[in-house]
Parts: C-alpha cells; sequence; structure tokens
C-alpha cells in the first residue's frame, strides 16, 4: 500500500502502511553491508534537512539512511532559514524557502519548534516531507519505537504499552501508534501535563475501530500495571527549560526505578527515546539493566529511516 506524500504524523498512515514500513526496516536491520543496489531508489536524489533544534540520533540516521540509498543530504541549521522565514524582518518567506527547495532537491525532511511550519512546508512543496520532530508529534520515532517492542516482544498485538511522565510529542505519536495497531496504551502523567484532549480524542476514535484500550491517569503505578513496555522521556523537553525548576519539583513523583518496573510484568522491557537524565526521570538501575532496550531502539532509528525514504521514493 503506497504512503502518503508526506508523513507528518502517525493518524495519516494506515495500519497496513506501518506494517509495510516495518517490513522493509526489519529487512534492511538484516543488511550486515550495504542495501542491495534495487535499494539505490535515491541514486540522483538530495534531500534537504532542516533543523531548528539539536539532534543526534535523529540527523545521523537520516543523514546516513539518505547516503545509504544513494543519495546526498543537504544539512540546513533551522536558526538561518526557518526562524527569520516567521519574523516581521523575515529575508524569504517559508513559501518561497519551500518552493525553491523543490527547485533544487528532491524531498524535505525538517525538525521544528512550531507544527504548523511542517503543514506550510508541505502545503508549498511537490516533493514528500517527512516531520522528524515537533512541538506537537514525532512520528519517526513512534515507528522506530513499534520496531523496538516487535524485535523483542515478537509481536505488537496483545501488548500493554505504558509511559509515565509528560504528555509531550513523543507520547502523542506512541499513542497514536498503539491505537493505530490495536495495543493498549497507559500513561501516567502529573495534572496539568497530560496529552492535549484534541489528540486524545483522535486516538480514542482510531482505538474505538482496532479495539485498542487507552487509559490516562496520573497515578504512574496505575499506568504501569501488567504492562509489558515502560516507557519514559525527559521530563523538560527542548523549548522547556525556563520551566526547568518547576517540572522537577511536578515530575518527582514519576521517576521510573525499580519500584515502576514491579508494576509491570516481570519480562516488561524499557524504553527511552534519548537523551536521558539518570536520577531524573528514570534511574540508573533501570536504564542501565537487562530489561532496558534504549540502544536498540535508537538502531531502530536508521532502519526506520531507510524504509521510510525507500518506500516514498522506490
Amino acid at each position: 500500500m503506497k504512503l502518503p506524500k508526506d508523513i507528518l504524523t502517525i493518524p495519516q498512515l494506515s495500519r497496513q502502511n506501518i506494517e509495510r514500513i516495518l517490513s522493509d526496516a526489519f529487512r534492511f536491520k538484516e543488511y550486515k553491508g550495504a542495501p542491495k543496489a534495487r535499494d539505490q531508489v535515491l541514486e540522483g536524489k538530495s534531500i534537504a534537512l532542516i533543523f531548528e533544534k539539536n539532534s543526534l540520533r535523529t540527523r545521523v540516521a537520516f543523514e546516513t539512511a539518505i547516503s545509504a540509498l544513494g543519495g546526498h543530504p543537504i544539512f540546513l541549521a533551522g536558526d538561518n532559514i526557518l526562524y527569520r522565514a516567521k519574523s516581521d524582518t523575515s529575508r524569504e518567506s517559508i513559501g518561497d524557502i519551500t518552493q525553491n527547495l523543490d527547485r533544487l532537491a528532491h524531498g524535505i525532511a525538517a525538525r521544528v519548534n512550531n507544527h504548523k511550519s511542517l503543514t506550510d512546508i508541505a502545503g508549498y512543496s511537490k516533493n514528500p516531507v517527512i516531520n522528524l520532530l515537533c512541538n506537537e508529534h514525532h512520528p519517526t520515532q513512534a515507528l522506530a519505537d513499534l520496531m523496538t517492542i516487535q524485535w523483542h516482544k515478537g509481536k505488537t498485538t496483545g501488548l500493554k504499552v505504558a509511559f509515565i511522565g509528560d504528555g509531550n510529542n513523543v507520547a502523542t505519536s506512541l499513542m497514536d501508534i498503539c491505537a493505530v495497531m490495536g495495543m493498549d496504551f497507559s500513561i501516567g502523567s502529573p495534572a496539568g501535563y497530560e496529552i492535549p484532549r484534541k489528540f486524545q480524542d483522535i486516538a480514542r476514535s482510531i482505538a474505538a475501530q482496532s479495539n485498542s484500550k487507552l487509559e490516562f491517569t496520573n497515578d504512574p503505578k496505575k499506568a504501569a500495571a501488567g504492562a509489558d513496555v515502560i516507557y519514559t522521556d525527559t521530563f523538560v523537553s527542548m523549548g522547556n527549560e525556563a520551566e526547568s525548576k518547576k517540572r522537577t519539583g511536578d515530575f518527582k513523583a514519576y521517576q521510573v526505578n525499580a519500584e515502576t518496573m514491579k508494576c509491570a510484568k516481570d519480562d516488561a522491557i524499557f524504553m527511552h527515546c534519548l537523551p536521558a537524565h539518570r536520577g531524573d526521570e528514570v534511574a540508573a538501575e533501570v536504564i542501565d539493566s537487562k530489561q532496558s532496550v534504549v540502544f536498540d531502539q535508537a538502531e531502530c532509528r536508521l532502519h526506520i529511516a531507510k524504509s521510510l525514504l525507500y518506500l516514498l521514493y522506490k
């Protein structure tokens, strides 16, 4: 089944889309060397990578994936492009920037501060646009998360995924992919830090069709109860640094530690999208334990990047 032109959010994708993305991602994972000749779908093509925010795993994964499929990645610092495009004294608008890139490159992948920047870019671009993270969604991370779960659990059906912490972009996309795939999802967040209601409602409508059970609670232990996967993320995301002191207090009871893991199943795995802060959102005894799969999870970012690019350009 053909993918949408743009990959901006998980709800854009059908279950069949996601299953195909995972299938090709596992195929790329099994390659010990370079992808096969038939996979060189980006030969002679360049992809513009726009980053308004810092990145380690996403940038390296996509630059490596583009090169592996025969293409050329072009890194563009977002503070030199999109920030000025959105200011009153802008040198060039997002529309003009995008239409220029459409003539000079063959696609755009962007990590931006505001989701509207992505929808604007996608609206102007005739080429594929991939969301590499915004303030609302992180679809490529969710796809890598699902691949990690499949890798370690051998399945995605009949599982419960529990997210402990801030109802941020990572939590939203994880909720979405669980809903699409018919997996149960529970999130324990402090009051005031829940996943926005508008995104909960979208996921609920999807879950009603897939028989996924969604749970939203302020009790981290209730969220973790009987889970196959325990997941957390930083309590202070990029852009929230000014709230660091307040968030540290508000999230004090939400650290994933040995007591949290005891609430889950004995064979539960621990996941974190990284970077992690030992002693804050997760205890070292958990992230450095045998239950932790965080570096396998990071590796999956590369395989998902290859799969998405392959399916968009083949």
